[in-house]
């Protein structure tokens, strides 16, 4: 959900929770990506939101809790008004967007000030780069767009001293998969136990036959990792879109416990599904613990061995539970 915020730094930055803050100049796409990630609004209805006017946050409750703070694009930190230093000392990651269709200079003079200021209250933020509405351009403009911005966000950090800063580019829009892919990247390195999550997921693989395993939320269908082989974007796009097709399957059948509603979408027998593409490769879904999905991809030799796949899924659930645990 969405809730105002204090300019000057009200309860909004006090959150223990892992935060993350959105910036970008006016209609660049920040509300939209918001609500179509968080809130469910289709990618065509975000034609009609209003330019945000003061800061909002949407909260992400999952395997990890956090808000994403989104501040309005008119924002001046050379205002005496604005606590920037309450604002980002304790903030995981700066998502900066920019409109890839429009004239990006001043875009990026805005995040060049942004930058130098937010690194001397913060040095350890990451900061991530949404190039956004890219669906409106060529491939081949859309990479020149994307070495172009990096090349003057970098030569222009260079040219005041700054080297060491976590800096990453991503190519995004809220027509496709690209702009859940990003978000997941960002949020991944806000999770501390993602090395062990994925040395889990390793393990499975190699012990159930399984091609590729993902751990997502069935919400926001942000992948929380997958296991270290290679993934290709159609993989991605295919297991997002069998967590979907799971879940309205799910909401046709009506179970006797009276409380399920009560309790969330998600709430009952944990959902499982199955199901078989014309290529051979088979899809299997699991629910785990806080709202998380198992997805993995299988060959169609490795259905008589279900039983064992199965049993190393249990054993991946137990050591799941125990982790979010501590």
């Amino acid at each position: 959900m969405d809730e105002p915020a204090d300019m000057a730094g009200g309860a909004l930055f006090q959150s223990a929770s892992p935060r993350i803050v959105m910036m970008g100049l006016r209609r660049g796409g920040k509300s939209s990506i918001c609500q179509v990630m968080f809130h469910n609004m289709q990618p065509l209805d975000t034609l009609y939101i209003e330019s945000t006017t003061k800061p909002t946050t949407s909260f992400f409750r999952s395997f990890i809790d956090f808000a994403v703070v989104e501040l309005p694009g008119q924002i001046d930190f050379t205002e005496g008004i604005i606590d920037a230093e309450r604002i980002f000392a304790n903030v995981g990651a700066l998502i900066y967007v920019i409109d890839s269709q429009d004239e990006y200079l001043n875009a990026l003079a805005n995040l060049h000030s942004i930058i130098v200021h937010v690194l001397q209250i913060n040095p350890t933020i990451n900061i991530e780069i949404f190039i956004h509405k890219v669906d409106g351009l060529s491939e081949d403009y859309r990479l020149d767009t994307q070495r172009d911005i990096t090349q003057r966000v970098t030569d222009e950090l260079l040219d005041v001293g700054i080297v060491d800063v976590s800096l990453s580019f991503h190519l995004t829009s809220i027509f496709d998969h690209s702009v859940y892919e990003a978000f997941s990247r960002v949020v991944q390195k806000l999770i501390p136990q993602l090395a062990t999550l994925e040395n889990l997921l390793n393990v499975l693989c190699q012990h159930s036959g399984i091609e590729k395993a993902f751990l997502f939320d069935m919400g926001s269908k942000i992948f929380v990792t997958m296991d270290s082989s290679p993934m290709d974007m159609p993989i991605y796009e295919v297991c997002s879109e069998f967590i979907d097709i799971t879940v309205d399957l799910n909401h046709l059948y009506i179970f006797d416990d009276a409380d399920a509603d009560a309790r969330g979408p998600y709430a009952g027998r944990p959902l499982g599904s199955t199901s078989r593409l014309s290529n051979g490769i088979v899809l299997y879904l699991q629910q785990m613990v806080k709202g998380l999905a198992l997805v993995c991809l299988m060959r169609k030799e490795s259905m008589p061995k279900i039983a064992l796949v199965e049993y190393n899924i249990e054993i991946f659930r137990d050591a799941l539970d125990k982790l979010w645990q501590v």
